[in-house]
């Protein structure tokens, strides 16, 4: 654009000033453009603020110490309901409830065998003693569940002194007959214990307080491994107090004593004195057990007792009098050396053969003298595979044994595989013996074959 000239000063001044704002409209354009361009940024750092501001402020709560946690979100509240019901409802399906509101569990062993049973045993499914000699000679093979054991354990209140009570009860199927439709429900063993840091008081079902160890088999459930071989073993009410010393930080003694209610059928007496025959009579037993220890892989544990009780038959007295000592040897961490030896005399009252008395000339009552025991030898080669071996005798003598075809000795023997396929499944496959010498009339023997699966839970 041109400016155009003019005479008067009053034209000049005025093409000045448009020349001017003419020359001037460039600038001011871009100056404009810029102003635009910095709004949009300053709007930009104003946004990225606020984000920032909501970041910082949905972490700090979280973040900073002593600082209050954030409103929980309305969706995981609903999920963690959700997840808190079905809890409730598979507790509420796997529960036991007690009356008095006691912590009770369920444990036991689903315990199948197969088995086979040489001709000596007498047709038995699970034979302690072969068949006297003119009996017939039957085998026997088959399966059975009847060896499964259930049992409850509770915990029970805190008692005066720091104590407290807890308890078990196990039954089995062995029990009836044998036959399929007739197996019944019988109590083995169970225990009421109070027990404080060094002292114990229980009432029981329990073995002998003179021989609490037992083989290892799933062969030998139903009754104890090494029955009227050497394991005194009859399950019977007692009670007795044990008291703990330390002797050291690697050593001490448990003293037991206590009172076992005897089973004087095991006397082994005719039906003409039964009617005389006392029934369950007590006995005063005890046991003492020192133990010393090196870390966890090497123990040694030794155990004397005594046995005391008397038998009532045809207005006499017939004492039981018996010595046992039982022992644990671990050597190392893989291999244990177990077993008991007890010496005395009328041993049928605690589970030794039934022929602890005899009555001879002018109707004289007298204990029949025994000597017995057993052990065994493991060896865990792997934490699921471990292997027992075994046997045991009783020996009565014969000078007290009056009637022909009375036992002079049983012996048993065995071996077994213990298998552990997961935390709760054991496999066992075992091969055992029994030897009976009867007075007067020779030896039987037979062999019996085993295997077994257990479902622990």
């Amino acid at each position: 654009m041109r400016c155009r000239s003019s005479s008067s000063l009053a034209g000049v001044l005025a093409a000045a000033a448009s020349c001017t704002l003419h020359a001037q409209a460039p600038d001011m354009q871009l100056i404009l453009q810029r102003l635009d361009r910095l709004e949009a940024q300053n709007q930009q750092l104003m946004e990225e603020i606020r984000a920032l501001r909501q970041q910082v402020g949905a972490i700090s709560p979280a973040t900073a110490p002593g600082a209050p946690a954030p409103p929980p979100d309305q969706g995981s509240i609903e999920e963690q309901v959700q997840v808190a019901h079905q809890q409730i409802s598979q507790l509420d399906q796997e529960k036991i409830s007690t009356e008095h509101k006691l912590p009770l569990t369920l444990t036991g062993m689903l315990l199948f065998n197969t088995f086979y049973t040489g001709k000596g045993g007498g047709g038995a499914d699970n034979p302690t003693l072969a068949a006297s000699p003119g009996a017939p000679l039957l085998a026997s093979a088959g399966a059975t569940l009847r060896q499964t054991v259930v049992g409850v354990r509770f915990d029970g209140p805190q008692i005066a002194g720091g104590g407290k009570i807890t308890g078990s009860a196990y039954i089995d199927f062995f029990g009836g007959s044998g036959a399929t439709l007739n197996q019944l429900l019988r109590l083995r063993v169970a225990s009421v214990d109070a027990a404080w840091a060094n002292t114990t008081l229980t009432f029981a079902l329990d073995k002998p307080i003179i021989a609490p160890r037992e083989p290892d088999s799933l062969a030998q459930v139903g009754v104890s491994p090494l029955t009227a071989a050497g394991n005194l073993w009859l399950w019977q009410p007692q009670i007795r107090a044990e008291q703990r010393f330390k002797l050291g930080s690697h050593s001490g003694v448990r003293a037991q004593i206590g009172v076992y209610e005897t089973s004087e059928g095991g006397t082994g007496l005719t039906s003409e004195y039964a009617s005389s025959l006392s029934k369950d009579r007590p006995g005063l037993e005890g046991r003492f057990e020192f133990w010393t220890e090196q870390g966890e892989s090497r123990r040694i544990e030794i155990a004397p007792g005594f046995h005391a009780s008397e038998t009532h038959v045809a207005g006499q007295s017939v004492p039981s009098r018996i010595f046992t000592i039982d022992w644990l040897i671990r050597p190392a961490s893989r291999v244990d050396f177990t077993g008991t030896f007890f010496q005395g005399e009328n041993a049928g009252v605690v589970g030794g053969l039934r022929q602890g008395v005899s009555v001879v000339y002018e109707n004289h009552a007298r204990p029949v003298h025994a000597t017995g025991g057993w052990a065994q030898v493991t060896y865990r080669a792997s934490q699921r595979l471990a292997f027992h071996v075994y046997g045991g005798q009783e020996d009565d003598r014969n000078s007290d044994l009056n009637a022909s075809g009375a036992i002079a000795k049983n012996q048993a023997y065995a071996g077994n595989a213990m298998y552990r396929f997961g935390s709760n499944v054991l496999g066992s496959f075992e091969v055992s013996g029994v030897r009976t010498t009867f007075l007067g009339s020779g030896t039987r023997w037979f062999p019996h074959y085993d295997l077994g699966l257990a479902y622990l839970f």
